[in-house]
Formats: C-alpha cells, sequence, structure tokens
C-alpha cells in the first residue's frame, strides 16, 4: 500500500490552505473580530447577507369544515384537546387581524400628521414671505422718496451712480430671500 498524501493532522490548519490557528471565542465581541477578520482575508469575496426574515402569517381559516364538533354526548376524549388546539389557532389568527388593524390605522394617522405638519408650516412661510413683501414694498417707497430728494438737491450724475449701487444691493436681498425654503418639524403642534 502507498503512503497517504502528507496531511497536516493538527487542529484548525487545513492540508493546502494558508496555516491558520484555532482560536476559540471567549465572548461575542471576540466571535464577531474572527468573523470580519475571515471576511476580510478575501474582499473580492461577496460577504452572504441574509434575507429578512418573512412575517409570521397565520393560517387561513378551511373554507369547509368536515368535523363539526358540538357539545353533543359521546364525544370521544380526544376530541377536547382538538377543539382546544382549534381555538388556540382561530385566537392567534385574530390577534394578528387586530394587530395588522391597529398598524394601518397608526400608519394612516402617522401620514395624516405629516401633512397637516406641511400644511402648517407652508402656511407660516407664506405669512412670513407677505411680510417680508411688504416690508421690501415699504424700504423701496422710502428709498425712492430719499431719492428724488437727492435728485432735487444734485445733479443727475451722481444719483444716477448711487441708484445702479441701490438696485445691487437690492438684487442681492432678493437672492438671499429667495434661498429661503420651507421647513415643518414633526413634534410640533
Amino acid at each position: 500500500m502507498a503512503a497517504p498524501a502528507q496531511r497536516n493532522n493538527k487542529p484548525g490548519k487545513s492540508a493546502g490552505k494558508e496555516a491558520q490557528p484555532l482560536i476559540i471565542a471567549k465572548n461575542p465581541a471576540e466571535e464577531q473580530r474572527l468573523k470580519l477578520e475571515r471576511l476580510m482575508r478575501n474582499p473580492d469575496k461577496p460577504a452572504p447577507i441574509p434575507d429578512r426574515p418573512k412575517e409570521w402569517n397565520p393560517r387561513a381559516p378551511p373554507e369547509f369544515v368536515r368535523d363539526v364538533m358540538g357539545s353533543s354526548a359521546g364525544a370521544g376524549s380526544g376530541e377536547f384537546h382538538v377543539y382546544r388546539h382549534l381555538r388556540r389557532r382561530e385566537y392567534q389568527r385574530q390577534d394578528f387581524l387586530d394587530k395588522m388593524a391597529e398598524k394601518q390605522d397608526k400608519d394612516l394617522d402617522y401620514l395624516e400628521k405629516v401633512k397637516q405638519n406641511q400644511q402648517t408650516a407652508e402656511e407660516r412661510t407664506a405669512k412670513r414671505r407677505k411680510k417680508r413683501e411688504k416690508l421690501k414694498q415699504k424700504k423701496l417707497l422710502a428709498k425712492k422718496t430719499k431719492m428724488e430728494d437727492k435728485k432735487e438737491e444734485e445733479g443727475r450724475s451722481e444719483s444716477s451712480e448711487e441708484e445702479e449701487e441701490e438696485q445691487e444691493q437690492q438684487e442681492e436681498e432678493e437672492r438671499e430671500d429667495d434661498a429661503e425654503a420651507p421647513s415643518f418639524i414633526m413634534g410640533r403642534k
């Protein structure tokens, strides 16, 4: 008989691969560290990502019940256990339906609250925008009256330069005002 190929019979070492010592994790953090190290040895290999667990659904109620049990005499001793299991399953199904209905109600309430908060934020923004517009108009009227007074006092050449500078300042202010976006906070009433 021929001798088998050389084997590395030491624990934690496999034949043909890099020699890795056997390390036993003593706590969950060390176990996580070991898993990460093993994944990082070959970064090109895709990491296994488990699928999201499916939501539990109760078994649908039977469409046609063949074994209808009543409280009549003559039922066997095993019938109570069958009845008990059927009853437990039905209660689970009803609880599940109640929880799903409650979850849907909460989702609808949340969406309604978000919509209401957006509407109040838009109303506040519109009110403030209107106030800014009124203030802008007031400032423009005051500037115009000042400019007219200055024109009367000074020559036209000096006033036209100042007018251009003021128009540039006004345009910059308008750009800054246009940058404001409406916002809302979920928790406020």
